[in-house]
């Protein structure tokens, strides 16, 4: 959420925008009744019009020399 929203909006976003597709519940309060992560961010992505290639996050550059372990 902090890269797509900033993290102070973020933190506002969690705690006080109501999601119907988590049962009209908060991100906060989905996330700690144990809802899955990434049910609660597509909620909010649904809300807050976030686009398609947008939802998975931004992508990370692998450091120069790091191996990867699959």
């Amino acid at each position: 959420m902090d890269d797509e929203f900033g993290s102070g909006y973020a933190r506002v976003l969690a705690g006080t925008l109501v999601l119907a597709g988590v049962g009209g519940r908060t991100a906060d309060q989905a996330l700690a009744a144990g809802l899955e992560p990434r049910k609660v961010w597509l909620a909010i992505c649904d809300v807050q019009d976030v686009p398609e290639e947008r939802r998975l996050g931004r992508d990370i550059k692998i450091k120069d020399g790091a191996s990867q372990q699959f």
